[in-house]
This record gives structure tokens, C-alpha cells and sequence, in this order.
């Protein structure tokens, strides 16, 4: 019974339906289909990272519906202590992740600023910026949502989707990494040199003094190109 819903068509449904989700945030989030953008439709792009956020949002409901419709089996459900570290785990995470939020350019990253501004550069707008967590890791909101991702109770759906969702986010992060290559150029390399990508590693981090020395470096770098 339980060997058989890792099979059957409603799991290859979900599958599919993160896969489309997945494929089209990628594809649109990609430089190439940016610069696209930019050589046949420029006048889209102020409005191109709103658009971006309201295809994610309504693109993920087909398969959070079905994973929340279909009656699953379930794996292993946390009880006693593992509860209790399940959860607060979990609530660390998201506490980490609202504290977080006040070192991005939330204008930017929703897209009011672009909007505003009628930017219609392919790069993204915001300095290179060093906030405490990409001290130790360089995709904390990657991390973060790991850890939400593998707290939870599973059943066959949550336990399929979190795989799926974890691969991606590991292939994503390198998409990532190229993307602020091209950004940020060699402060960027410099930096990920010296920091994990996806999971933090207690040998490899940024003091605070070495941060606001690579953030110096950044400046005078920019304003010799200014």
C-alpha cells in the first residue's frame, strides 16, 4: 500500500506540476531570457520583476492543491523530544527569516523599485551586501527553507515534494552563484571562496571585520569603475 503511492498517477501528477513550477521560475529568472526580454519587449521590463512574483505565486497553487487534497500516507510523524526539536527548529528558522528580511532591498526584490524607477536593466539593482547569516552561508533563505522543508511531518506528498523542492534549490543555488557572478564580479568570487554555498560549515565563515573588509573592497573596486 505505502510502495504503491510512491507510483501511482497522483504522485506523478505532483511531480509534474512542481516540475512546470519549477522550469518556468528558472527560465524566467535566467539572464538569457531576460536579455530577451530587454531586445523584443523593453518596455516590459519595469514591470518585469511583479510579473515575475504573481506568476510564482499563482503557478505554485496547482501543486500545494494537490498536495493538500490528495490523502496521503504517512511516512513518520514527530512525537516526544523529536516534536519538540522538529518544531523549534523550525521556529528558528523562520525567526531567522523575518530578522533577515531587514538586510534586502524588499522594493527590489518584490518589484516597486523597478516599477518606480522604470529600470530597464537586465541586472539586478542592489550593492553586493554581506548581511550576518551570509557570513556563513550564501544562500541562507535556501538553508532556512531546508530546514523548514525536513521538520515537518511526512507523508508520501510532503515526502516527494521535499525532495523535489531540495534538488531543486541545490541546482537553483548554482544558477544562483553564476547569476551573481556576473553581478558582482570578483568580490563575489573572492567571497565564495570563503563561504559555503547551501549548508553552513562551523570551519568556513566570514568574521565581521572580514565581511566589512570584502564590502570595502567592493566600494573602492566600484568607484574605480565609476
Amino acid at each position: 500500500m505505502l510502495f504503491s503511492q510512491f507510483l501511482n498517477s497522483q504522485v506523478a501528477l505532483l511531480l509534474g506540476a512542481w516540475l512546470i513550477y519549477f522550469t518556468v521560475h528558472s527560465a524566467l529568472a535566467s539572464i538569457p531570457v531576460k536579455r530577451w526580454i530587454v531586445s523584443c519587449q523593453p518596455g516590459l521590463m519595469p514591470a518585469y520583476r511583479l510579473l515575475f512574483n504573481l506568476l510564482a505565486v499563482i503557478l505554485i497553487l496547482p501543486p500545494v492543491y494537490l498536495l493538500y487534497t490528495t490523502e496521503w500516507a504517512w511516512l513518520w510523524r514527530w512525537s516526544g523530544p523529536a516534536w519538540w526539536l522538529a518544531n523549534g527548529l523550525a521556529l528558528l528558522a523562520v525567526g531567522l527569516f523575518f530578522w533577515t528580511l531587514s538586510y534586502y532591498d524588499s522594493g527590489e526584490f518584490i518589484g516597486i523599485r523597478q516599477w518606480r524607477q522604470r529600470l530597464r536593466r537586465v541586472e539586478d539593482q542592489e550593492r553586493f551586501h554581506i548581511s550576518p547569516l551570509h557570513r556563513f552561508v550564501r544562500h541562507p533563505w535556501y538553508f532556512l527553507g531546508l530546514v523548514l522543508i525536513w521538520t515537518r511531518d511526512m507523508n508520501v506528498g510532503l515526502f516527494m515534494s521535499a525532495l523535489v523542492t531540495s534538488l531543486y534549490l541545490l541546482i537553483g543555488s548554482r544558477f544562483e552563484e553564476q547569476k551573481l557572478g556576473y553581478y558582482h564580479g570578483q568580490v563575489y568570487a573572492r567571497y565564495r571562496e570563503r563561504v559555503p554555498g547551501l549548508i553552513p560549515n562551523p570551519w568556513r565563515f566570514l568574521t565581521r571585520r572580514q565581511a566589512e573588509e570584502l564590502l570595502a573592497d567592493d566600494r573602492d573596486d566600484g568607484n574605480q569603475h565609476d
